[in-house]
């Protein structure tokens, strides 16, 4: 068996690269491209691979879009698409597992050390239950481990695709606005960095204000500095929904082994994110409020958990 690995993290927007050792569980190489429209997957591998001093034999592309049985992939938040059988005959490869790529965080977490993650709220796990895993980024991953002969177990999914409840009625203003620009709104409409920017948009036009172009980071950046009340809301909001959101998947498995955070964003504002609604919004579930208060939830610090669990879910397989 080769020591190293290829192991890939494709979002919607950058697609990260690395060798995974199968022997010291340890990345080294990484890199990270932003995604093209005319970018082509197996071009991008073999531009890195180019670059390695490494003959590999053993690949994990774990990819932002359904996953399933048939050779061509093709990705959902951008133009991206691939064909596994000419993956493996251009680069010769012996093996290659196509996962989502919140199958892959999913499959880092037991692996993942207790300094790459920040607790927010609740209590201990209790790792007799599932694990709840979801992210906002580009788009909205969602996932799930459950225990089966004392091994985790993966189950991937689209959650970020089902719709997220309103509560309120100034919460239903928003809904309303994006309604009107999209039709069906998804939770992902809210929750990724287009969300940010989506609620932002709609509180600009429920005040009666000219709609703007602003990127994610600004809205950010303007929050956390306090510079522009409207991005503080927006920022305040969407920490809510994160909880609601979250707490809705708690529900949904019972999820006692607890609730992880993914993705890009949230990161970048831990400080805020504690101090935000978002615990409030993840445990007010009424006459389960009970249970979920005891669920500890945390944010995944480490810079590359799906890069990392490419190569942990690879690891399981060749056991």
């Amino acid at each position: 068996m080769n020591q190293y690995a290829l192991v890939t993290d494709i979002g919607g927007t950058n697609a990260r690269f690395a060798l995974y050792n199968l022997g010291t569980n340890e990345l080294s190489a990484i890199t990270k491209v932003l995604i093209a429209k005319d970018d082509v997957l197996l071009t991008l591998i073999k531009d890195y691979l180019h670059t390695q001093s490494v003959i590999v034999k053993t690949a994990c592309i774990a990819i932002a879009c359904p996953v399933d049985d048939e050779d061509v992939i093709s990705m959902t938040n951008n133009n991206l698409s691939f064909s596994r059988s000419e993956l493996i005959k251009v680069l010769g490869l012996d093996k290659l597992e196509v996962i989502n790529d919140f199958t892959a965080v999913s499959t880092s977490i037991p692996k993942l050390p207790k300094q790459d993650l920040v607790q927010i709220g609740g209590g201990e796990p209790n790792l007799d239950y599932p694990i709840a895993i979801f992210g906002a980024g580009t788009g909205l991953g969602v996932s799930h481990l459950i225990k089966v002969n004392q091994r985790w177990i993966s189950l991937p999914g689209e959650g970020g695709h089902t719709e997220l409840p309103m509560t309120s009625d100034d919460e239903d203003l928003i809904l309303v606005q994006l309604r009107k620009k999209f039709g069906r709104v998804s939770s992902e409409r809210f929750l990724s960095g287009n969300g940010i920017v989506n609620i932002y948009q709609a509180l600009l036009q429920i005040n009666n204000q000219p709609v703007e172009e602003i990127t994610p980071d600004m809205i950010v950046k303007k929050a956390l500095s306090r510079s522009c009340p409207l991005c503080l809301q927006t920022l305040t909001y969407f920490c809510t929904f994160m909880g609601r959101f979250g707490g809705n998947l708690a529900l949904t498995l019972n999820t006692q082994g607890g609730v992880y955070i993914a993705g890009g964003i949230v990161p970048r504002f831990i400080e805020f994110f504690k101090n935000s609604p978002f615990r409030k919004a993840f445990e007010h579930k009424g006459r389960m409020s009970y249970l979920v208060k005891k669920i500890p939830v945390y944010v995944i610090t480490h810079e590359d958990p799906g890069l990392f669990g490419a190569g942990v879910y690879l690891q399981n397989c060749l056991k």
